[in-house]
């Protein structure tokens, strides 16, 4: 396999009782890909989110992350390692500024004047300047979203595993987050988990299609939308004809 890939998961699987949640998935995610893990309901991919973030320890096969393997690994010894999780609900500091929370992220190694200058960079790119003293109790839904995607980027970590970033938002917030997300591309590969096709349609990346724990699709989004399997799974005639 080609030497730029960064995250692999060969036979993955986890298992509930007799669930199998995940059956014997393999995966690889290359070093600056940005790419769409989408599904229905119940289809598997937030298990396999949670398996790859070490949330969940995989009952069969194997994660590894620039080869080293992580099923031992607590979940903050897999974001150490440099992948860094932004969960469906944002969970900040709320007594926190915005300008707080995202100084937070920023190595702590890097001196006063690098973090500022840092948190300053990422508040223009989120678009959040002129609420940098905000508290973070007070923003909006949106804003809220935009502040932990800043967070990702305030840390640069080597995968950014987003899990519904665009949920709850309006079309137009939803546009201003693909944005984001290609900002966060420019230092992290990314993983986007969703199931608004018409948040993956404005990403329009390479997409890996779950259902009833498989992958049964993968490619670009005009592609996995034709397959007749998707199309059974998840995406209905109308969906399918208006792809």
């Amino acid at each position: 396999m080609s030497e730029d890939v960064i995250l692999k998961a060969e036979g993955l699987g986890v298992s509930f009782g007799g669930v199998h949640a995940v059956k014997a998935v393999d995966f690889a995610l290359r070093a600056g890909e940005l790419r769409c893990l989408i599904g229905p309901n119940g289809a598997g991919k937030t298990t396999f989110f949670r398996l790859l973030s070490g949330q969940y320890k995989p009952t069969r096969g194997t994660v590894t992350f620039r080869g080293k393997e992580l099923k031992s690994l607590l979940p903050y010894q897999v974001a150490r390692l440099g992948i860094g999780i932004k969960t469906q609900v944002p969970s900040l500091f709320e007594g926190m500024t915005v300008a707080e929370n995202l100084a937070l992220s920023v190595d702590r190694k890097a001196r006063h004047a690098e973090t500022r200058a840092r948190v300053d960079e990422v508040l223009e790119r989120i678009g959040l300047a002129d609420l940098r003293d905000r508290s973070c109790a007070e923003l909006a839904h949106g804003q809220r979203q935009w502040v932990e995607l800043g967070q990702i980027l305030a840390s640069r970590p080597a995968v950014a595993l987003l899990d519904e970033p665009a949920a709850g938002m309006t079309h137009s917030e939803s546009v201003k987050t693909v944005e984001i997300i290609r900002e966060i591309t420019q230092h992290s590969a990314v993983i986007v988990v969703e199931h608004d096709m018409d948040f993956i349609r404005m990403i329009g990346e390479r997409v890996t299609v779950f259902e009833q724990g498989e992958v049964i699709a993968e490619g670009s989004f005009q592609k996995v939308a034709k397959d007749p399997q998707v199309r059974a799974a998840y995406l209905g005639r109308k969906e399918t004809a208006d792809a």
